[in-house]
């Protein structure tokens, strides 16, 4: 039998029995937008990441859209970040008509590297767009550090990220926002798109609650002009019944990571995950980099095991990117990366047995 990379019917089997009573109960009260569900998240989520507001929106690349807008930048204005990314990042950005300018990762945490963003902030700099990568915090202190009292927004694009910490402070707190998406397979995640917005500032949360309803707060009554991207009934109802359940299951993907560590440590060829001593990792992807991962993805595939490549083509090399002007060789760390990583399965459910015969697997390519 095979093992998955993500294993999401076994968590909902687990859970369905209070899934389907709490759709049953929306359905029956038909209060399906921006119904008590939504709302009781949006204060549970805010509690969880220590803020005082969380906004429910679409989805996590809305979240990024509109976290923009609401710091009001848009065409004129750069935002630096990463290219070792999903493409949402840099699409949101270019949504909002700025310019994004890519700058490289460090090697072993695959997040920003701050010493590279200072040689790129120039006097149209109005924000950094932080990627939590694979549930590793990026350095946001680092990061607060080279703006100093600069008027540029530091940002969090937290998707990959929930309930990782950065010197004892929850993901969705480090800056001045942070845009999450609760895609199915994330850590915290719902049975279809879904995403939020966390920040401390009562302006942003009022401009983003106008902007995911067509610029109102009040039926009829537009302030801005906006979008529709709110967050649905059900899958709130969904994500309260998870979250619950959160810090369990980080803490079984923290298990299994040092499982995998344990058992791959010291195999020439193989880097391991970086979990840097102020920060706590939440394993949304367990990924190792080597040199042959495409020999380790063959026999991966030969023996039914689910892996992923996050991200063969980074960003700046993507033909939708093409006009940015970042050609190969103008990230060489983010390239590196992308020619090596690949993501092992992890899921809160995974067995000690299914690490060992991934483990085994592995070592029978490298050693």
């Amino acid at each position: 039998m095979g093992i998955p990379l993500v294993d999401l019917q076994s968590q909902y089997l687990d859970i369905r029995d209070e899934v389907l009573a709490a759709f049953d109960e929306a359905l029956t009260g038909m209060q399906l937008n921006l119904g008590p569900n939504v709302q009781a998240f949006e204060e549970e989520w805010a509690e969880f990441c220590g803020v005082r507001h969380a906004i429910g929106v679409g989805n996590g690349t809305e979240a990024l859209n509109l976290l923009l807008q609401a710091h009001r930048i848009g065409p004129g204005d750069e935002v630096i970040t990463v290219a070792f990314t999903f493409i949402a990042t840099l699409e949101a950005i270019l949504q909002v008509g700025a310019t994004p300018v890519m700058v490289d990762i460090d090697p072993e945490t695959m997040c920003i590297a701050p010493e590279e963003v200072g040689e790129k902030i120039t006097p149209r700099t109005r924000a950094i767009i932080a990627v939590h990568l694979y549930g590793q915090p990026a350095d946001m202190q680092a990061l607060a550090e080279v703006v100093g009292d600069r008027d540029i927004r530091l940002l969090e694009d937290a998707a990959q990220a929930h309930g990782a910490t950065c010197r004892g402070r929850p993901a969705g707190s480090l800056a001045d926002g942070a845009a999450f998406s609760f895609y199915p397979s994330k850590n915290l995640a719902a049975y279809g798109e879904a995403g939020a917005i966390t920040t401390d500032a009562r302006e942003i949360d009022d401009t983003v609650r106008h902007l995911r309803v067509h610029g109102s707060r009040e039926k009829y009554v537009h302030r801005l002009v906006g979008y529709n991207s709110r967050l649905d009934e059900l899958q709130a109802a969904v994500l309260r019944i998870k979250l619950r359940r959160l810090a369990d299951w980080n803490e079984a993907r923290r298990r299994h990571a040092r499982r995998y560590s344990e058992q791959l440590a010291g195999i020439d060829g193989l880097q391991l995950p970086v979990e840097r001593e102020w920060a706590r990792h939440v394993y949304h992807v367990y990924t190792v980099r080597s040199p042959r991962r495409d020999e380790i993805a063959e026999a991966l595939e030969a023996e039914d095991i689910g892996y992923a490549i996050h991200y063969r083509v980074p960003c700046h090399l993507q033909e939708a990117m093409a006009d940015l002007g970042c050609g190969p060789g103008s990230l060489p760390e983010t390239e590196r990366a992308a020619a090596e990583v690949i993501s092992l399965p992890m899921y809160p459910e995974l067995t000690n047995e299914q690490i060992d015969r991934v483990c085994e697997v592995v070592r029978s390519v490298l050693e």
